[in-house]
């Protein structure tokens, strides 16, 4: 084959892989077997890897992955992702309507559509080519995950037609269908794995994967329900999804007009009762106004549109069996009471436990074992117990008292007046405390040790090679390589090992060592103290600046810091009294971890705000809400959540609420915009 029948048939067949695979996932009309598709793939897999001269950045290749991205990159949205409004109430929507009516009339219809319980996802395409894929994130700004989109088969990489903007977003809900998902987990139970909680968690995990091959296999799905751009076809919500569907988006066919609440209401109803015939999770129906002239009349509240609304169904409810009740206990010693129930189908998954949270909810239900209980799921998410229907309670059923010792170290429990969890205060010797801190202190948002994991940690744990997280700093290659945990076998699983190899050893290895470039705040944070969460930590390191400092403080020292009540004080100096504690971070500090600020954390660059507070609400133009409050500090000033009168300026963005500016002229505080601040610090 010569160079151009190469180029020529690595064109064709592109072509014919994208008309199939546009006609088996988003029509679901199928005109060749699996079979026929796999071997045109893999002979244009084959062609490209002959000829990577000729691969194009729309080869359906993309599908298959392989791209890894160790950190994905923040990006502003073009325009924010609002969210929308939420009700429960048939009032609410018929408040909604009125509200409505009164500022643009009666001359219009809404398009009801379904809420999809999925991941929220921009797109955005150029010149015909998908550009990028970015998360909700904050609404602001999210996370480029076009890498791992680009492997979704209803996502086109290249539009069909010629008739699309140069320009335009197009934004949906990522899923993974529910066949698709009791599939997934059968496969991770036969091979001893966990299985997943359910769709919308594992929808979102995948796009966070750093192997894109490996989200490949996974089976998501996407639903586009919203276009935005400058140039549309057409002046209306409704026509512009109809003509996506043209150019290959996947647009979800159970959609409506509807003219006034009465047929708004015959759509909600109708899907209340027909989403449990759904191949996939949906929470409720969005009810949005068509025309784009009369949204912008409308136009925004600070947090969401006022031209649409969701309305939520009420979580799914079943009656089943409470068989036992299990004691969990977490990494900080927090005990938590768990129903072990007989399974039962509840909003398209399988329960067969719940949360009972603590001693005073299990007393508040006066639940037995053996009751018949009423289940939700929290969000349709979280299963939990709202009622016992007493009605089948049994004659001898006796009430349950909670434990009073630990169920793992058999250490007697405490528990604080006005608090209400009990703790198990043997964090030493209980092994879940261990290991939970040992998996917090590796966590990607504190030391960050990617090659280590769960699994591996219980296996180190396992052969007695980690007790405290100091122990992570003494581990050698010899020690590691090789080191083996048998899964032992079951009626649906052989018997299983899992061993260190060489590349897994040096991975672990190279990864403790990076971890000590971690700075400060975050090794601060990865320590876990009870209370001490990651902005909590940051301000302390901040403030303080190294541990010495820290580990010095008095209790009436620590309270006078911004955001640092009792509660957090108390445990910070309990946690420093121990000296189990003080000679943990002393090993810590000898193995080379950061326990001092850096030059560059927390830097002050210019003095101009001295101390000043400030409350930022709004959406900004040129700035995002996160990087105008790190100005603020980098220019010795200090963010505040909310307005009182310690409140020095409010940096008003658009659509900022109405009450909150009521309040800001009530206690005479300065409003400044964007451009008065980049001012101010001398930005313009």
């Amino acid at each position: 084959m010569t160079k151009e029948e190469a180029k020529q048939k690595i064109r064709e067949l592109s072509s014919l892989i994208n008309d199939h695979n546009y006609r088996y996932y988003v029509l679901s009309d199928p005109k060749i077997s699996d079979y026929d598709f796999d071997m045109m793939l893999e002979e244009l897999i084959n062609l490209e890897n002959e000829y990577p001269e000729f691969s194009e950045a729309d080869s359906p290749t993309q599908r298959i992955g392989g791209y890894i991205t160790k950190d994905f990159v923040t990006v502003k949205h073009k325009y924010p992702m609002l969210s929308l409004g939420n009700t429960y109430s048939e009032k609410e929507i018929i408040d909604f309507d009125k509200r409505v009516k009164k500022t643009i009339g009666e001359d219009f219809f809404y398009i009801c559509e379904l809420k999809y319980d999925g991941v929220a996802i921009g797109l955005t395409y150029k010149n015909g080519l998908l550009h990028t894929a970015v998360t909700r994130g904050d609404g602001i700004q999210g996370d480029d995950v076009s890498a791992n989109v680009k492997t979704i088969r209803t996502i086109p990489i290249k539009l069909m037609g010629d008739d699309y903007p140069d320009e335009f977003e197009i934004r949906g809900e990522i899923f993974i269908p529910l066949n698709a998902f009791e599939k997934i987990n059968k496969e991770r139970i036969n091979n001893g794995e966990t299985a997943f909680a359910n769709p919308r968690n594992s929808a979102s995990g995948s796009l966070k994967m750093q192997d894109s091959s490996l989200v490949a296999k996974r089976p998501l799905e996407c639903c586009l329900y919203n276009i935005i751009g400058e140039h549309l076809s057409y002046d209306n919500h409704y026509d512009n999804l109809q003509k996506a569907k043209k150019w290959g988006f996947k647009i979800s066919n159970y959609i409506a007009k509807c003219n006034g609440v009465e047929e708004i209401f015959e759509f909600i109803n109708y899907w209340n009762n027909e989403r449990k015939n759904l191949n996939f999770d949906i929470d409720g129906v969005v009810i949005k106004v068509n025309s784009y002239a009369l949204q912008k009349k409308l136009g925004y509240t600070a947090k969401s549109p006022r031209w649409a609304i969701a309305y939520k169904f009420k979580a799914e409810r079943a009656i089943t069996e409470l068989l036992s009740i299990s004691y969990q206990v977490g990494r900080t010693g927090t005990i938590t009471p768990v129903a072990n129930l007989q399974a039962v189908q509840l909003a398209g998954t399988t329960v067969k436990r719940a949360s009972l949270h603590n001693a005073d909810i299990m007393q508040k239900l006066d639940i037995r074992i053996g009751d018949h209980v009423f289940v939700e799921k929290g969000g349709d998410i979280i299963p939990k117990i709202i009622a016992v229907d007493l009605n089948k309670r049994q004659a001898d059923a006796m009430p349950e008292i909670f434990i009073d010792k630990c169920p793992e170290c058999n250490s007697i429990l405490s528990r604080k007046e006005g608090e209400v969890h009990h703790y198990c205060l043997n964090d030493s010797d209980c092994p879940p405390q261990i290991k939970g801190k040992l998996e917090h202190f590796i966590s990607r948002k504190a030391m960050n040790i990617e090659s280590l994991g769960e699994g591996k940690i219980e296996i180190l744990y396992d052969h007695d090679m980690l007790r405290t997280v100091a122990d992570l700093y003494n581990l050698g290659f010899e020690e590691l390589f090789g080191l083996e945990k048998t899964h032992e076998a079951t009626e649906n699983k052989k018997e299983k090992k899992t061993s260190f190899r060489e590349k897994t050893a040096k991975n672990i290895l190279n990864g403790i060592e990076e971890s000590k470039n971690v700075p400060f705040e975050r090794v601060l944070f990865a320590l876990g103290i009870r209370y001490v969460g990651e902005t909590v930590a940051k301000k302390l390191a901040y403030h303080y600046k190294n541990i010495n400092a820290l580990q010095s403080i008095t209790f009436e020292e620590l309270v006078l810091v911004d955001e640092i009540g009792e509660k957090i004080a108390e445990s910070i100096i309990q946690y420093f009294s121990d000296e189990r504690n003080l000679h943990l971070i002393r090993r810590l500090q000898a193995n080379g971890l950061q326990f001092e600020l850096s030059s560059t954390s927390g830097l002050i660059i210019e003095n101009k705000f001295n101390g000043s507070t400030f409350v930022v609400s709004g959406v900004f133009e040129s700035l995002s809400r996160s990087e105008i409050k790190k100005l603020i500090e980098e220019y010795g000033g200090r963010n505040l959540s909310s307005i009182s009168s310690k409140t020095n300026y409010l940096l008003a963005g658009a659509n900022m609420g109405p009450s909150k500016l009521k309040k800001v002229k009530e206690l005479g505080i300065n409003i400044i915009s964007e451009n008065d601040f980049k001012e101010m610090i001398g930005l313009q």
